[in-house]
């Protein structure tokens, strides 16, 4: 049985564009501190913090000052946390949000921002590929000596050092 808690994958338009499901309608959007870090996987210190050095946009606040977020806020969360996954620095993800405040002007800034970080994410998958090739190589040696068959992987001999196979 699947975990209603398990995230479905979404399209990269529905990431970039918002187009989430909310656990709230629009205009009934508003979360606590509390809601948005079980809903995110962030801790409210982190909220605050992000909040704090302008990752976050303002966000509004109640009459008795608690923080009150809006389903696009959760959507800006879900960016920030992609981007985050490709490594891209703190002082970067701050310096696009500062981007996307001053508007339309900042297109091409962003258009290039975005453009190193998918070089840097490619660059890094392609290492991975290499790695994992290694692990594969390896995997394969110890399952013929153990006398198991071989796992069935694509292992180019160009991407497995020599010396590693008596390791």
């Amino acid at each position: 049985m699947e975990n209603p808690r398990t995230p479905q994958p979404r399209s990269p338009r529905q990431c970039a564009d918002g187009g989430a499901v909310h656990p709230r309608p629009d205009g009934q959007d508003r979360y606590t501190i509390s809601e948005v870090a079980a809903l995110s996987g962030l801790s409210a210190h982190t909220l605050r913090w992000y909040e704090r050095i302008g990752l976050m946009p303002h966000v509004d606040r109640s009459h008795t000052g608690q923080r009150r977020f809006t389903n696009r806020d959760l959507d800006w969360l879900e960016l920030v946390g992609k981007l985050r996954r490709t490594g891209m620095s703190v002082a970067d993800m701050v310096r696009y949000a500062e981007m996307v405040r001053r508007g339309t002007e900042t297109f091409a800034e962003r258009k290039e921002l975005l453009e190193a970080t998918r070089q840097d994410v490619l660059t890094r998958i392609a290492e991975l590929h290499d790695t994992l090739a290694v692990l594969d190589y390896k995997i394969d040696i110890y399952a013929e000596k153990t006398g198991e068959l071989p796992a069935t992987r694509a292992v180019l001999a160009h991407t497995t050092p020599q010396t590693t196979a008596n390791a």
